[in-house]
């Protein structure tokens, strides 16, 4: 979609000038921001400290859009993975909103909302799951694995990520 345009005076004359949907610095300011295609601000017109709560990592194994992920030290250098119920070491720290292959870089989010996601039921608590980077409705049992919730279903599309401690299993 295009962006919103609006007229200005420039110099004496009216003109039509289009919103900006992405701020490169202080080349745009006095701009006027415009929604992206999603209906939102893009992060980079927001101030320092303002929108999503995520961080640039390496993958060091592909991930596929709403992972849930684990941050790890990776040989000094903070990598991110899959996180897995199915043993301690794991757990989920954030969600990745879109695939990267091993050894790319891929936002890992924090907070807020996994969005893009189908099936989920509004109110139902969801919990990390034994299958690498997924969650399921029914926590975790057995001997060794890890029982952590990730948040609450609040649309058929959406979790708010919640993520607790975690429980190693004894049974």
């Amino acid at each position: 979609m295009p962006a919103k345009s609006f007229a200005r005076r420039v110099a004496g004359v009216w003109r039509e000038v289009l919103g900006v949907v992405t701020s490169s610095g202080a080349a745009n300011a006095g701009d006027i921001p415009a929604l992206d295609d999603s209906g939102h601000l893009d992060a980079s017109v927001m101030p320092v400290g303002y929108g999503a709560d995520g961080k640039v990592l390496t993958a060091s194994e592909a991930l596929s859009a709403t992972n849930l992920v684990s941050v790890w030290n990776n040989a000094g250098a903070e990598s991110v993975r899959k996180a897995d119920a199915s043993a301690e070491g794991k757990p989920a720290n954030g969600y990745v909103l879109d695939a990267a292959t091993s050894g790319g870089t891929v936002t890992v989010y924090f907070g807020r909302k996994i969005t893009g996601l189908t099936g989920i039921v509004p109110g139902q608590r969801y919990y990390l799951a034994t299958a690498p980077g997924g969650f399921t409705a029914t926590p975790v049992t057995g001997a060794g694995k890890i029982d952590q919730f990730i948040g609450t279903g609040i649309s058929t599309t959406e979790i708010a990520f919640e993520p607790d401690d975690y429980v190693v299993k004894a049974a």
